[in-house]
């Protein structure tokens, strides 16, 4: 809810009304029940499961569309969106290049998509702990996380998707469990299970013990455990002429190189005349 909470937030920063805007992967709501008629008129609430469209809570004075929709298979028509917004549920697209174009071409001209997704140190200290654990115990590990993007990759996939005017960032947060049973517990209740087709099936108790153990030698505080979450932040533009585009190359009148000079014209002025007029 946090999170949903941040990135409505952020398209508060846009100051213009949108005539349509799309929540893909919208969960239960989190980011679009906050909308407001002044921001948007029309809202397409979309998840791949009709029954947590069912718990979708819509903006109280916006109109509302609930459509079942796979981030792989986006149905809108070609320039009818002014805006994507997308919270915490991209990490769950196996074709992720192919989603981002299509939510370009579905953008009309200047549209916006704004969203996160969990960043590549999110559950770090899980990940360590269980590898360690079943390496020492069964001679080897598997992976029991789901995998996640780096920073670096999501802008790359974003500006070959075509989207301009990129603007990421990186937020970390620490949740304190007692224990790693905790942990699993809350990550299976999130629905955030690892979603490796070829996932390894169960995990041994004795795992889990020695992993727990691990994982407070390594990285517990007063308390419990700490559980990071790596959440990245992205806002895209579709390219339009009306947008600010970068001087031509060689046009700058001042080298980086003379910088260190930017205070000279005021060292030798004589500022007494200044004074004498300001003391008047």
């Amino acid at each position: 809810m946090q999170i949903g909470y941040r990135t409505f937030d952020r398209i508060c920063d846009i100051k213009r009304e949108f005539d349509v805007l799309v929540d893909l992967g919208c969960g239960r709501g989190y980011v679009s029940k906050h909308l407001q008629k002044e921001m948007v008129k029309t809202v397409y609430q979309c998840e791949i499961t009709e029954l947590l469209l069912k718990q979708c809570e819509k903006p109280e004075d916006v109109i509302t569309h609930h459509m079942v929709v796979d981030e792989e298979f986006i149905p809108f028509k070609e320039n009818s969106i002014d805006m994507f917004v997308s919270s915490l549920s991209l990490h769950w697209v196996n074709d992720l290049p192919g989603c981002f174009r299509q939510v370009q071409k579905s953008l009309k001209n200047d549209g916006a998509f704004i969203g996160c997704m969990f960043g590549g140190d999110t559950l770090f200290e899980l990940r360590v702990s269980l590898q360690l654990a079943e390496t020492e115990l069964e001679g080897g590990f598997a992976p029991h996380i789901s995998p996640f993007t780096d920073v670096r990759d999501l802008g790359s996939l974003l500006n070959n998707s075509g989207f301009t005017l990129l603007t990421i960032d990186v937020d970390e947060m620490t949740v304190i469990y007692p224990g790693i049973k905790e942990l699993m517990h809350d990550l299976k209740g999130m629905g955030e299970n690892n979603c490796a087709w070829s996932r390894k099936p169960m995990l041994h108790r004795n795992t889990i013990e020695l992993a727990n153990e691990k994982y407070k030698e390594m990285f517990g505080k007063e308390g419990g455990i700490p559980a990071t979450f790596q959440i990245i932040n992205f806002i895209g533009w579709k390219p339009d002429p009306s947008q600010a585009k970068p001087a031509k190359r060689g046009s700058g009148q001042v080298s980086f190189a003379d910088l260190h000079k930017i205070n000279e014209p005021t060292k030798d002025k004589d500022i007494s005349n200044d004074e004498d007029k300001h003391s008047k």
